[in-house]
């Protein structure tokens, strides 16, 4: 697999570009917004797209799908049903943060734990990782020990659990027990910031790492 993050809107949101380097299929993981940018760099790329991946509905993430999809005609795939009323209302999202006019969505299809995504040859396996939002989910590629996490971790921190649907227990459930098992090798693209892998984050991340949940590293 081959990928370029391309940071969007003015929460400088991390969308990604990835794609089969044998086929050149490609998808885009989260158009926030500043489409114009994730439209060149595929044309830069000499790529195809061919879906769109969604983490979560938040509007810095998903802002941008409807016309997306409409435009490229691309169907949108994920997130888990449980961020529906976050689509539901996301142009009144776009509203309140300065997005303008921004559209809701049908994805054509919801992901669940387990779910798995193909990009040509790329294999994405599915996890559900509530707590940002109910219906947030992450795409894993095994192949290439790499993750796109959305806003569930971050170097050194993790999402915010105060927005409707949010819980603070339930997403540092899903980051030890959804991500940490993937491999302390294991690199991840949040949704804003720059990489790690969840070795770094499980040996000092100061909300979800061992030593803050009172695990002891030998």
């Amino acid at each position: 697999m081959k990928a370029v993050v391309i940071p969007v809107t003015p929460f400088a949101q991390n969308c990604s570009l990835v794609w089969c380097p044998r086929t050149l299929q490609a998808a885009v993981i989260d158009p926030g917004g500043d489409l114009d940018q994730i439209l060149a760099e595929a044309k830069r790329q000499g790529v195809t797209l061919t879906k769109i991946l969604l983490t979560h509905a938040h509007i810095d993430h998903a802002g941008g799908t409807a016309e997306l999809a409409r435009s490229q005609k691309l169907p949108i795939i994920g997130p888990h049903k449980g961020d529906r009323f976050w689509i539901d209302g996301i142009a009144e999202q776009g509203r309140m943060f300065g997005f303008g006019h921004c559209e809701s969505f049908e994805p054509d299809q919801w992901l669940d734990e387990g779910d798995h995504v193909q990009v040509g040859d790329v294999d994405f396996a599915v996890r559900h990782c509530p707590g940002h939002t109910p219906g947030h989910v992450i795409f894993y590629s095994a192949a290439d020990r790499i993750a796109f996490v959305g806003d569930v971790l971050f170097q050194g921190s993790i999402g915010r659990t105060d927005f409707p649907g949010g819980d603070y227990q339930t997403l540092i459930d899903a980051i030890r027990e959804k991500l940490f098992p993937l491999g302390d090798d294991v690199r991840f693209v949040p949704g804003h910031g720059p990489m790690s892998t969840f070795g770094e984050e499980r040996q000092g991340n100061p909300f979800a790492g061992d030593a803050a949940v009172g695990i002891r590293r030998g």
